[in-house]
């Protein structure tokens, strides 16, 4: 194997490790269309549908940290006005998913004795096709509420294609609405045996992570890396390199991941973005991880993953320094 091939497959295999990057699903978009099937699908004896309430939670077993997945039986008998979104087929299965208001969660708990969780809780909980069929069931159920009038003409507008386009129903100039996700880039920054990291003000005492910001209107995302960079440290950035991608949509982002080599290590606040900011040597982490003055995002976060892809390099375990220190807590 080329060493670009190495490359390109390390990629892809970090990409799917990063929690809700773990769907292998056929989205089945050439079918959305065709409602007849669809209808059948979702009364196919082997189809899940993941229920939502208003607020994005899902519904979970109440022994174990699973999904409470809603059968096509009693979605017909209890919930058969609700409508669904498909997701997909995966595992021989077909994955739809749907949202309930107040008044039906709580007959879908009771009924079920299920308890409600978070994306970002069952980040941390689900496996990982769970976790990523929540996230993208999250991610387009809150696109849908919010595309609900035109943003052209004001007018209401009709889910379509199984709930990924809106249509408008304007008579005199009806337009199609479509999916929309906000792409931010996220970097850890080096310079020799240094990482620029930083906090944000209302972090837990001690986190420091990496620098992350939107992509703004014409702008690549390598410019992208500059400029935050360059905004919230004051950091010059020589070269970037894509390390890895993360569905985020809390409520509607893809997280893009880079690794990033500085110009200087001269850091000056300009945007107020950042409480404080700090270049940290391989051993400055691990004894302020040890002494538990510093402390680092989550693994639910890909920042998490850049951090840990920058002390592997040197020869350190984040995961197992992690372990340690909460040993010691």
């Amino acid at each position: 194997m080329s060493v670009e091939a190495e490359r390109d497959k390390a990629m892809a295999t970090r990409a799917r490790e990063n929690v809700f990057g773990g769907v292998d699903i056929d989205r089945m978009a050439e079918r959305r269309d065709d409602r007849l099937w669809v209808e059948d699908t979702e009364r196919r004896a082997d189809a899940h549908f993941l229920v939502l309430d208003t607020e994005g939670r899902t519904f979970v077993q109440a022994e174990v940290d699973r999904p409470c997945w809603m059968t096509p039986s009693m979605r017909a008998e209890r919930f058969g006005d609700v409508p669904s979104t498909l997701l997909g087929l995966a595992g021989g299965n077909a994955w739809f998913t749907l949202v309930l208001d107040e008044a039906h969660a709580e007959v879908y708990a009771t009924l079920t004795r299920a308890r409600r969780m978070s994306l970002r809780e069952a980040g941390l909980l689900f496996d990982a096709f769970d976790a990523g069929l929540f996230a993208y069931a999250k991610g387009i159920t809150h696109w849908q509420r919010q595309t609900r009038f035109c943003s052209l003409c004001g007018a209401p507008t009709l889910l379509v294609s199984s709930g990924h386009r809106a249509q408008c129903t304007n008579p005199d100039g009806p337009h199609l609405h479509f999916p929309r996700t906000d792409a931010a880039i996220i970097v850890i920054v080096e310079d020799g045996d240094a990482c620029l990291l930083g906090r944000q003000r209302g972090w837990p005492q001690g986190r420091y992570s990496t620098l992350a910001g939107f992509i703004e209107p014409g702008e690549s995302l390598e410019d992208a890396v500059r400029r935050e960079v360059r905004e919230e440290s004051g950091v010059e950035v020589l070269h970037a390199t894509y390390h890895s991608s993360q569905p985020w949509p809390l409520p509607a982002s893809l997280m893009v991941g880079f690794t990033a080599t500085a110009k200087t290590r001269e850091i000056r606040l300009r945007d107020d973005e950042l409480e404080d900011a700090r270049w940290f040597t391989v051993d400055d982490i691990v004894r302020g991880m040890t002494e538990g003055t510093l402390g680092v995002p989550p693994p639910l976060s890909v920042s998490y993953r850049l951090i840990e892809h920058w002390l592997a390099l040197r020869g350190v375990s984040l995961d197992e320094l992690v372990a340690e220190t909460a040993g010691k807590a």
